[in-house]
């Protein structure tokens, strides 16, 4: 894999729209700073916050999230409580090419003050606003602004195109919005619906290796009583083996 430059980055953002809306130089001032750099580009969090609180005493569970675990904020700037950590995401919006990887970098401004930015790669094919996690590692509260740099992604173009995009499998992040997307829950298995086996539900498959059991059982005391002793067993087995695979078929 190779590292794509500023002209690369600046050519499929303003041909299309890579990334919008696009500054094609640092911007800094009294911000900090955020827009295209030598190797990569700055982007800005939004000012939409969303702040993990234990108000409720639940646990964290990524198949059973709760979005009564945050308190959602507006605001320019967001204060992280200790060893907590916010979900936000880019003022600007990403379309990845089919044969680039994206990586994110938290921007060391943040890192020197113990404030993590944490974001998956962004996979070919995908678009949509990141959502961003700032993690806040520090024993006191740390402040985030919004409308500023905060991250900085990193293209990186693969030797080919991969045989399934991210677009291709329609993977559940995919065209995230403005607002911070929270842990996609599985769906929950329907009520009352039954595992398969065969064709048989799960009670009626149980009921069949039953009822075959009880057959080779009766087989087997059978010829035992008729002082067939020896045949027993493996006559027993047999029926009660054939049993089960004619109750599946």
């Amino acid at each position: 894999m190779s590292v794509l430059s500023d002209k690369w980055i600046k050519k499929m953002s303003k041909e299309n729209s890579m990334i919008s809306p696009f500054e094609e130089k640092q911007v800094r001032g009294d911000s900090i700073s955020y827009g295209l750099s030598s190797f990569g580009y700055d982007a800005r969090v939004s000012n939409e916050f969303k702040i993990f609180t234990n108000v409720n005493s639940e646990i964290v569970d990524p198949k059973n999230f709760k979005p009564t675990n945050f308190v959602t904020k507006k605001s320019s700037e967001c204060i992280i409580p200790p060893n907590s950590f916010v979900l936000s995401t880019t003022v600007e919006k990403f379309k990845i090419p089919d044969d680039v990887l994206v990586i994110c970098l938290g921007k060391s401004t943040y890192a020197r003050c113990g404030i993590i930015v944490n974001v998956t790669p962004l996979e070919p094919g995908w678009e949509g606003y990141v959502t961003l996690e700032f993690s806040n590692t520090t024993p006191l509260p740390a402040k985030i602004y919004a409308n500023e740099g905060v991250a900085q992604f990193i293209f990186l173009k693969g030797s080919e195109k991969p045989s399934v995009t991210y677009a291709d499998r329609n993977g559940k992040y995919m065209g995230q919005g403005q607002e911070p997307t929270l842990p996609k829950v599985p769906p929950a298995p329907i009520e009352g619906a039954k595992m398969s086996y065969g064709g048989m539900g799960a009670l009626d498959a149980a009921m069949a290796v039953g009822g075959g059991a009880l057959a080779g059982i009766s087989a087997y005391a059978g010829l035992k009583a008729a002082g067939m002793t020896a045949a027993a067993g493996p006559v027993g087995w047999a029926i009660g083996i054939g049993s089960v695979l004619a109750s599946f078929l």
